[in-house]
């Protein structure tokens, strides 16, 4: 019997998760939150850009989707600057009875890194309900746990681990959250938010940790790198238009320590376009970006990913694929224990209604 799901926002990762619950024969839309004014009242098909209806009606009032009692939730709306409003919602959800996967709150990615004002009320949401809570995405996600797992099934001995996004994000249209989060368009002395201290071990520390606990290894502790880039030659690009002077690039890193030296380390090198930075690392020939593991030790490994074969836009694949991560884990997560969870607590194996007509 196919799982009976919600999905909450048709945003831009939202509305490609919307359209896979529509096509899988293993699940059941059966509701749709939307807080656009202009989406409530539409049907699910319309929102993700499918031609057949659904007869599923997108709604803002979370009692109406509760009255649902479906077994999970799929929760893809930006939560990381409204955190406490999302906790509000996915509580509810949790103690209702329904799981969760989720894309967003990206901090709970391993739930043992997280912070206490989040984790305790959802864990007791959680057992209230009988429920399981999931987060992951493509990065931070699985560039840092299932990639990283198979660089290093492959090994005899790890010496270092470095998990690199490296993309150019031109052609991605989302100036509003992920442009200003990382501060392209603006003077090099601002501090968007995401570069405040302590921001990114938050976010990329959680992946840090969960790799250092499957080695088995005692961190020193977790440092933060950071560089910017100006461009000195104005950049129009899909994203935004940065003018002289402006960053157009940044290069950051989330390192985890061990015996003094950087041995587990989150990097990423973002662009607007790919003239920017020159001497910074770039995907291989012909890729616009890679999500890439390297091992160091016996032997060394190196895996490239790239989402986005043929003419699919690098950017838009990766979208795709953050939204496929939580599809594709509803059927592990609704068999699950309840609490929050981990990738290391979840089958590797994920490919359940992925082949269907």
């Amino acid at each position: 019997m196919a799982r009976r799901v919600i999905q909450f926002s048709t945003g831009n990762v939202g509305r490609h998760a919307l359209r896979a619950l529509i096509e899988r024969p293993d699940l059941e839309l059966v509701g749709v939150h939307a807080s656009s004014p202009d989406k409530i009242g539409c049907d699910a098909a319309r929102l993700c850009g499918l031609d057949e209806p659904t007869g599923v009606i997108a709604t803002d009032d979370i009692e109406e989707l509760l009255a649902l009692e479906a077994e999970c939730v799929v929760y893809t709306s930006q939560a990381e600057m409204r955190p406490q409003e999302a906790l509000a919602e996915l509580t509810r959800f949790l103690r209702a009875g329904t799981n969760v996967v989720a894309t967003s709150l990206v901090w709970l990615i391993y739930p043992p890194h997280a912070d206490a004002w989040l984790v305790n009320p959802l864990t007791e949401a959680c057992l209230a309900g009988g429920t399981t809570m999931y987060v992951n995405g493509i990065d931070p996600g699985f560039s840092g746990d299932v990639l990283a797992f198979a660089a290093l099934s492959l090994t005899t001995r790890a010496d270092t681990i470095r998990v690199q996004e490296i993309c150019d994000y031109g052609t991605y249209d989302d100036a509003e959250f992920t442009g200003a989060a990382m501060g392209f368009g603006t003077d090099p002395d601002h501090t968007p938010l995401m570069f405040h201290p302590g921001v990114l071990t938050s976010m990329w520390g959680g992946p840090v940790r969960l790799l250092a606990d499957e080695l088995g290894v005692e961190l020193d502790g977790i440092e933060e790198h950071l560089e910017k880039w100006v461009t000195p030659e104005p950049i129009d690009c899909t994203m935004m238009r940065v003018e002289p002077g402006r960053v157009a690039a940044v290069r950051f890193s989330v390192e985890g320590i061990v015996d003094g030296r950087p041995a587990i380390v989150m990097e990423h090198v973002n662009r607007l376009t790919p003239a920017a930075a020159p001497d910074w690392p770039y995907p291989p020939e012909g890729h616009l970006g890679v999500h890439r593991c390297v091992v160091t030790g016996d032997p060394g490994i190196e895996i490239n990913t790239h989402v986005g074969l043929g003419d699919t836009d690098v950017n838009t694949a990766g979208v795709i694929a953050t939204a496929a991560k939580a599809v594709n884990a509803i059927q592990a997560v609704c068999d699950a224990p309840p609490g929050l969870v981990s990738v290391r607590d979840l089958p590797l194996a994920q490919a359940t209604g992925l082949m269907h007509s």
